[in-house]
């Protein structure tokens, strides 16, 4: 294995491939202008950089390597007046075209030619479907994070791209792939501040992108500038809402026969300008000349949320229900009954980008970032006792550094180096010998409609994985017509985990202890997985045609050990080397003009994905007890696969209005689901393998007004149909703990976020410079659910609709310039009309506002209503949010 391994390296070493696209290119041609004969070596610079070119004997020239944003290109040649065209905008891994044309010097100019060039409608190198938003917009948009974002994204359903589970996304920030691989979420994100550009890819994607089936949402952050700038902005807020009785009702704590004197009714302050709180900051400039600058950013944000508790009872509470009699019930409740959060949300981050110009386009950056968050899940169950849910919380580092050289006239050498730790952490108390942990048996003492009124979760979950990521990249433009591409990156990982229970009672002689075994969770492990890929792609750029051809190879071996009987777990476990892995994604794309103002572009690719180190390595040990359901991993998982194809057209409407349409379809196997094994006496595991499938059929069409004369929109709609066998990989491991175990579903279904109708509408009216409104509404068809009474299914698997949902949000800025400074004063509102969005439903009735079995339901054993326990405010979405704040900038 070992010498298949450094085989592997030695091949694909040699290519240095390109690290995933983070810059842009500028082509154009240079021209007489009196006789259009095109020009040879006319020297282009981009200004206020030292990336440039000379033009060819047909008057062309390519500046590759070029980071998104903003320029002016400049034209100069001996015997010309000098030329230069603004506002040419680059996008990440796109041609931007700059044509030029210079009058000679014996024709008298009064000035030098100055040329405005205009965003493009229609893109004519793109040929699959790519959003891109860059710095300017993201400042204008309601949103707080890159997961705001992307869900404005047409074909995202709340983090779901065309129809796929969620972990198929790969995260990028400077080209550096920071994906968790525990639990494929993104494992630090750019603050929105710090952005330059943030591209969505959410169609099929070049060769040069691995590790995702869906999408790919790339971060490109802001480089020092080469004079001092910096900015603080300061705002806070609330939820402003007419909800009182649903999102908390002061009064229920006097319901169940306690006394005003035991549990006082508190009045709830419903507006507190502090409950959100947010504090950003950035400065960059040079550090020694122009040649070393820096940029610098952080974030303080705190959101106390929307879902109170109240503390009634501690955890430590003791209470007796057991008696038919209510009047001979012991309510020992011994809180302070103050409103507690239940789903706050805190977060800092703070990145510091350091970059050495050493000559042209030679340059070293260093980039560091930190980030810290801390947050609570709502649990209904905990409302009288909050103190016992789950706390969690993580911390994310990144340390990367990357070296570009010139090895040629178009050709680009990079060296990559990275180091990313992701830990995280849940537990209701740190300390796993903290005495304030209860006796387990005080969450016991309630009934099933009643709240806990002691007593606290068990578990300590702790993992951390830590990432060293090696690549050599090389860029190269031999021909006007052929980029290459091409290269090889390797993944070192160290994944540790420690997940215990907590036992308090008679065994342990009433002091907490941590437990390995008689869990579904057990002891400290240490892995070290490995990765390597390799890629070769060529943009292939002609007058009437554009084509994107690559392929992909990834490797992966977990170092990690399988059963090797799956239906007899003998002690000592019997295992073997899980087996390694080889996988070929062959990626092609073309994009063709029909017109002057269209173009089509088709795209296909082969997409491969490792499972989630979750699901690979849970209880690596094969640790079954008897007495519980269990679940374990398998290390030998293949990857999962999709097979993506896209259809669509670009064409211009008028001078500033575009209209895109794309069909496009997915077919998903090898995805990960759960098979149950029954090893004698009535002992049954499940595991992980590899059994699910999907499939997606949609089509986009969208609406774009170009910003002109102070006003621009988009408007989008999707049509989707996604549907599986399951939503989730847990499906059958959950179908086999109902009593009786119940049938699972093997024939497609539609998933749980599938969304059939989707409309987004974005306006903004203003400009940066004076004042800017932003306004953005949101409507969606229903997701689906299972209809079941008591339990028991009376209908197909996700045959029935929630409520459709509505949302508007509003951002609202003036700018005020004083003295070389300038404030900004900004508002922002959230769900402005207050919808009562029914995100999630009582599966009896399909509404969030009432369930039959509240109907029959007994008076619940604890001190609540039934009517309060039904009363679900996390169904709903959040109420109207409102933020007010100032930025200062320099």
């Amino acid at each position: 294995m070992q010498r298949l391994t450094i085989l592997f390296i030695l091949v694909v070493l040699p290519l240095n491939l390109v690290w995933p696209g983070s810059t842009g290119k500028i082509a154009g041609r240079v021209l007489d202008a009196v006789t259009k004969e095109p020009l040879i070596g006319v020297s282009v610079m981009i200004e206020g950089t030292r990336l440039g070119a000379a033009t060819d004997v047909d008057g062309m020239y390519t500046i590759l390597i070029v980071p998104p944003g903003t320029y002016v290109v400049r034209a100069s040649a001996i015997g010309y007046h000098p030329a230069s065209m603004t506002n040419v905008k680059v996008s990440v891994d796109l041609t931007t075209k700059a044509d030029l044309e210079l009058t000679e010097t014996t024709i008298q100019l009064n000035q030098e030619v100055i040329v405005v060039a205009q965003r493009p409608i229609v893109q004519r190198d793109l040929t699959s479907s790519s959003a891109k938003v860059d710095a300017e917009q993201i400042k204008a948009f309601p949103v707080e994070d890159v997961a705001g974002l992307v869900n404005l994204q047409a074909g995202v359903v709340e983090g779901h791209f065309r129809g796929g589970r969620s972990g198929e996304v790969l995260y990028l920030i400077d080209g550096i792939p920071v994906t968790d691989a525990y639990s494929g979420g993104a494992g630090i994100t750019a603050e929105n501040h710090s952005i330059l550009e943030l591209e969505v890819i959410s169609g099929t994607f070049n060769a040069e992108y691995g590790q995702a089936m869906s999408g790919v949402v790339n971060q490109v952050t802001k480089e020092g500038s080469r004079k001092f700038q910096g900015s603080v902005s300061v705002y806070g807020g609330d939820y402003v809402s007419g909800r009182d009785n649903l999102f908390l009702d002061p009064d229920s704590a006097r319901r169940g026969n306690l006394t005003n004197e035991l549990y006082p009714a508190d009045t709830y302050q419903k507006l507190r300008p502090n409950d959100i709180a947010d504090v950003q900051a950035s400065l960059s400039g040079p550090l020694i000349g122009e040649d070393i600058s820096f940029f610098i950013s952080g974030r303080l944000y705190n959101n106390e949320g929307y879902l109170y508790g109240r503390r009634i009872f501690l955890p430590t509470d003791s209470t007796d229900y057991s008696s038919n009699d209510p009047s001979r019930w012991y309510r020992g409740g011994t809180g302070d009954n103050a409103y507690v959060p239940m789903n706050p949300d805190k977060r800092s981050t703070i990145q510091g980008k350091f970059t050495f110009r050493v000559s042209g386009a030679n340059k070293l950056q260093l980039n560091l970032m930190h980030q810290d968050r801390t947050w609570r899940s709502y649990d209904h169950r905990y409302k009288y006792t909050p103190d016992g849910a789950y706390r969690n919380t993580s911390t994310a580092r990144m340390a990367s550094g990357t070296m570009t050289s010139t090895v040629g006239e178009a050709t680009f050498l990079d060296l990559h180096a990275a180091w990313i730790s992701n830990r995280e952490n849940m537990f209701v108390y740190e300390d796993p010998y903290d005495t304030l942990f209860p006796v387990y048996t005080r969450r016991l003492s309630t009934g099933g409609s009643a709240f806990f009124t002691g007593g606290a979760e068990d578990l300590h979950l702790h993992r951390e994985t830590q990432t060293v990521i090696g690549k050599a990249d090389l860029l190269s433009q031999p021909t006007q017509q052929h980029q290459i591409k091409m290269g090889v990156e390797g993944k070192w990982y160290r994944v540790w985990v420690n997940n215990y229970g907590i036992q308090n009672d008679q065994s342990t002689n009433y002091r907490p202890q941590p437990v390995y075994f008689g869990r579904s969770e057990f002891a400290s492990v240490v892995l070290s997985p490995r990765q390597f890929a390799a890629y070769v792609q060529d943009k292939m750029e002609f007058d009437d045609l554009i084509v994107n051809v690559g392929i992909r190879v990834d490797h992966f071996d977990s170092q990690a050990r399988i059963l090797t009987d799956q239906l007899t777990l003998s002690r000592p476990k019997q295992t073997k080397a899980a087996p390694f892995e080889f996988q070929a994604s062959p990626r092609f794309g073309l994009a063709f003009p029909i017109t002057d103002r269209g173009v089509l572009h088709l795209s296909y690719g082969h997409f491969f994905q490792i499972p989630s180190f979750d699901l690979l390595f849970l209880n690596p040990s094969y640790n079954i007890n008897a007495t519980e359901s269990f679940q374990v991993g398998n290390p030998g998982l293949r990857s999962e696969r999709t097979v993506a194809y896209e259809l669509g057209l670009q064409q211009q409407l008028t001078d500033d209005i575009g209209l895109d349409a794309t069909v496009y379809s997915k077919d998903v196997r090898n995805l990960i689901g759960t098979q149950i094994f029954d090893i004698g006496n009535g002992n049954k595991y499940s595991q992980y393998v590899n059994q699910d499938y999907g499939t997606t059929r949609g089509f986009i069409l969208s609406f774009e007004k170009r910003m002109g004369d102070g006003f621009g929109a988009s408007l989008d709609y999707t049509f989707q149909i996604a549907k599986g066998n399951a939503s989730d990989p847990n499906s059958v491991f959950l179908d086999n703990q109902t009593d009786p175990p119940r049938e699972s579903q093997h024939q497609l279904a539609p998933l749980d976020w599938d969304r059939r109708h989707s409309l987004n509408l974005s306006m903004t009216w203003g400009n940066s410079q004076d004042y800017t409104v932003t306004l953005i509404t949101r409507l969606g068809s229903g997701l689906p659910y299972t209809p079941a009474l008591q339990n028991q299914r009376t209908g197909l698997l996700n045959s029935e609709n929630r409520p459709m949902v509505f949302t508007a949000d509003i951002y609202a800025t003036k700018s005020i310039p004083l003295q070389g400074a300038q404030i900004n004063v900004f508002a922002k509102v959230y769900n402005v009309f207050d919808s009562e969005n029914e995100l999630d439903v009582f599966t009896d009735t399909g509404r969030a506002n009432y369930s039959l079995q509240s109907g029959y339901s007994g008076r619940p054993r604890g001190v609540n209503s039934i009517k309060e326990f039904y009363t679900r405010p996390d169904f709903y979405s959040a109420p109207r949010q409102v933020i007010i704040g100032f930025e200062v900038s320099l």
